[in-house]
Formats: structure tokens, C-alpha cells, sequence
């Protein structure tokens, strides 16, 4: 019997599968077009029902693919997209939006993220999410590798504090956040999407979480990700079009890691004992 995948609470009270399905670099390559559904479709099936994508990713054409794995599924779905900064203007992210919800054959985004800060200002982006909100073309919106300045700053523009998300680079190699706006986040409910939870695959090399694996007859994969998921507000959404590895992740949720071993992981990657600037990729 498989443990249900963990919940995140949103601000709005609407709860997410912890474990979801990321789509970089999907929709780059039309021979791997059929895969890239097919995996969407498994991860569907096993429960992992947020599905994040963005338009820049392939210029829409990942966009496209999840639209093409949703069809006729779309009420199961959690749907996150994001916004290029230099759409964010009030009109630029309507049109933006309109353009996503097309590639993606619906007719509303779940969740609709800032993809990072650019030259248009906050309160003009917010007043853009909050028509859409208001017209039923979002949710919910929030933003993307945003620091704690950041938010801070989003916080005190006109209904800033309606964010519902941060998605930042986070995973065993990069814990940065949890110095500080990984609390930040935890202390207002505001949810953390960590994106390359498994660093692109240069986890899976590592020689500790190799050795830590073998133990739970895991992949260093699986750990990475058990690893995220032990964290309060934390989503993770990793990337696959191999229905071998889809089933892995999924599989990661299954693992109960001792005190021990989580002991030998921090001395493995250390957690941070400064600030450090938020990396991005």
C-alpha cells in the first residue's frame, strides 16, 4: 500500500500535492513530443496532479504539451504557469495569459507566477493578476525567485499580500533559503515551489546520497526528493518524460528517513549559516 502523497495548504485554503510534475525543457523536440504527454499522463495517474509549466518554456511549445496531457483531464489538474518579466506590464500579462490559456486549452490558470522580477513595477503586475483573478482567467497568482527583499517589497504594494506561492531554486545542493526566506514563507503560509529538486540529474552522482540510497533500496533521485518533501510548505516539481522514473518519484513519498541519516545528509550538504544571494538557474 503507497502513502498518499503530503499536502500544501495555499493561501486560499486549496491544498496541492507536495509532489507535482515540472515541464522545463519539454515541447523543445517534436519526436520526444509523445513521451513528454505519455510521462504527464502517468504522473496524473499516480496522484502527482500539479503540473507547472511556463511560457517560456520552448516558446509555448511545453505549454502546448501539457495542454495536450490535460485534455479531457483538466478538473484533476493544478495548473501553474508563468509570465515573462517583460510581459508583466498591466496590458502585457492579460494578453500574456490569453496567449497561455490557448496552448494550454483551457479556459483558467490554477496558479499564474511573475517567472522573476523585471522593469515593470510590482503594483502594475499585481493590479494585472488581480483583473485576471477577477475575471475567472486565474486563481491565484504568485511569483517566482523572488528573496526575501523582494517580498518584502511585494507585500507593500496594493493587495500584494494576496501571493500564494514563491517558486525558487531549492534542493539538497542549494539551501540558500532556509536561512531565511524559507522561514519567511513558513511563518505566512506562503508556499515554496521547489524547481530542479534534483539539480537537472548531478544529484543522482552524488556519492553519500549513492550510499544513503542503498540503505532504503532507493535511488539517490528518491532521497533528494523524500528530502524536499519533509519540508513544512514545501512543493516540489521535478521533471520526467521516462515513465520509469515518473514511478520513482512518485516512489519517494514511500521513504521514511531516519534521524540519522538526515544527520549524515546535513554534514553531506551543509545548511546555511549566513544569508546567501538567491541563486537562480
Amino acid at each position: 500500500m503507497r502513502d498518499p502523497i503530503p499536502t500544501v495548504t495555499l493561501p486560499s485554503g486549496v491544498t496541492v500535492p507536495a509532489l507535482g510534475q515540472g515541464t522545463w525543457n519539454m515541447g523543445d523536440n517534436a519526436v520526444q513530443a509523445r513521451d513528454e504527454i505519455a510521462s504527464l499522463k502517468i504522473g496524473l495517474d499516480l496522484g502527482m496532479t500539479l503540473i507547472d509549466t511556463a511560457e517560456m518554456y520552448a516558446d509555448g511549445g511545453s505549454e502546448e504539451i501539457v495542454g495536450k496531457a490535460i485534455e479531457g483531464r483538466r478538473d484533476e489538474v493544478f495548473l501553474v504557469s508563468k509570465v515573462y518579466p517583460a510581459n508583466a506590464s498591466l496590458r502585457g500579462a492579460v494578453e500574456a495569459c490569453e496567449r497561455s490559456l490557448k496552448r494550454l486549452k483551457t479556459d483558467r490558470i490554477d496558479l499564474y507566477l511573475l517567472h522573476w522580477r523585471g522593469n515593470h513595477p510590482l503594483a502594475e503586475t499585481v493590479e494585472a493578476f488581480e483583473h485576471l483573478k477577477a475575471v475567472g482567467k486565474i486563481e491565484a497568482w504568485g511569483v517566482s525567485n523572488f528573496d526575501v527583499a523582494d517580498m518584502d517589497e511585494l507585500l507593500g504594494v496594493p493587495n500584494g499580500g494576496n501571493v500564494a506561492a514563491n517558486q525558487v531554486l531549492y534542493n539538497l545542493a542549494r539551501r540558500g533559503i532556509e536561512y531565511d526566506l524559507l522561514p519567511w514563507c513558513q511563518e505566512r503560509s506562503i508556499p515554496i515551489m521547489a524547481y530542479s529538486p534534483i539539480e537537472q540529474g548531478r544529484l543522482t552522482h552524488h556519492p553519500d546520497l549513492i550510499r544513503i540510497a542503498k540503505t532504503y533500496q532507493a535511488t539517490p533521485a528518491q532521497i533528494a526528493l523524500a528530502f524536499l518533501l519533509d519540508r513544512d510548505g514545501v512543493i516540489a516539481i521535478p521533471k520526467s518524460s521516462n515513465p520509469q522514473r515518473i514511478e520513482e518519484n512518485r516512489g519517494s513519498v514511500d521513504l521514511d528517513i531516519t534521524d540519522e541519516d538526515w544527520a549524515v545528509l546535513d554534514a553531506a550538504f551543509p545548511p546555511p549559516s549566513r544569508k546567501k544571494s538567491l541563486e537562480m538557474l
